[in-house]
């Protein structure tokens, strides 16, 4: 996404590949892509400005500062491990809790990690250069072959597990929206929660998603400019349902927003990337 300013008030402006620096821990499996299917859906709870989207109140289109919530917990920027003393104006992409049985997952676009060499860090609720609820060290992240292997703008989507400290997971920390595959695009409103590279909060906007073609769906929010890349698309059911990529890297503008329509591709990405490791506890 291009860069771009956001003021605090209101504003008119599958098949796996494995990527990571321990090592691959699963068998790669091969699939085509498939069709949409059913929703999967994992326990966690709305927020009343996720109802509120749902609901259809809007105000739709309205790009604002997002106040710290339970609900904004769960999303945090993406910095390199060497910022994690000094994170002020560090980070680079956004990315977001989802619940997943270690609690250990987090969700963003594949073009935010695809080529990162370095360590990365995710901050929860991170706000003006504080890590409210600590700085979660990226394990590994897994990406779907067909952005791998070509940048496939419909398999934008990517998960990267995080570190566990003192036992828990970022999950028992803030939380996890569900991931959900297979909603049609539309049906409600959804919250998007983004760090602009701009700004050292987040800011927040909802807007009923529109299709673009069939794997891609699309937003009118202002001002959501470079960083907002991987920000979930929430809607009123708690339901991570997109997130900022898939077309032109998420946009050629920063007033409208794309997503990857997320369908069998991306929930077998999501079993492998939240199941795979989990028998491999205690393993480096």
């Amino acid at each position: 996404m291009p860069s771009a300013s956001v003021s605090p008030d209101p504003v008119s402006d599958v098949s796996l590949t494995f990527v990571g620096h321990s090592g691959p821990r699963c068998r790669k499996q091969s699939t085509s892509r498939l069709p949409l299917y059913a929703v999967v859906v994992l326990l966690a709870l709305p927020s009343a400005s996720a109802a509120a989207a749902d609901a259809g109140t809007g105000p739709f289109g309205v790009t604002v500062a997002a106040p710290p919530t339970a609900q904004s917990a769960r999303v945090g920027a993406l910095f390199a491990a060497g910022r994690r003393d000094d994170l002020r104006g560090g980070h680079f992409c956004t990315a977001s809790v989802v619940h997943s049985p270690r609690h250990d997952l987090v969700v963003t676009a594949a073009h935010c990690l695809s080529g990162k060499t370095e360590r990365l860090v995710f901050v929860p609720g991170y706000r003006d250069g504080v890590a409210p609820y600590g700085v979660w060290a990226v394990g590994e992240w897994f990406l779907a072959d067909g952005w791998a292997a070509g940048r496939d703008e419909d398999s934008d989507v990517a998960f990267a597990v995080v570190d566990r400290q003192g036992g828990n997971g970022v999950e028992d920390a803030v939380g996890g929206n569900r991931f959900a595959t297979g909603t049609a695009t539309g049906a409600t409103g959804v919250t998007v929660t983004a760090y602009l590279n701009s700004r050292d909060a987040p800011v927040s906007c909802t807007d009923k998603p529109r299709p673009h073609h069939r794997m891609q769906q699309r937003i009118s929010c202002p001002g959501l400019g470079g960083g907002s890349s991987g920000s979930p698309w929430v809607n009123g059911d708690g339901q991570v349902v997109g997130v900022l990529g898939g077309h032109e890297d998420g946009g050629a503008t920063a007033d409208v927003s794309y997503s990857v329509v997320f369908g069998a591709e991306a929930a077998h990405l999501y079993d492998e990337s939240a199941g795979c490791h989990e028998s491999q506890v205690g393993s480096s």
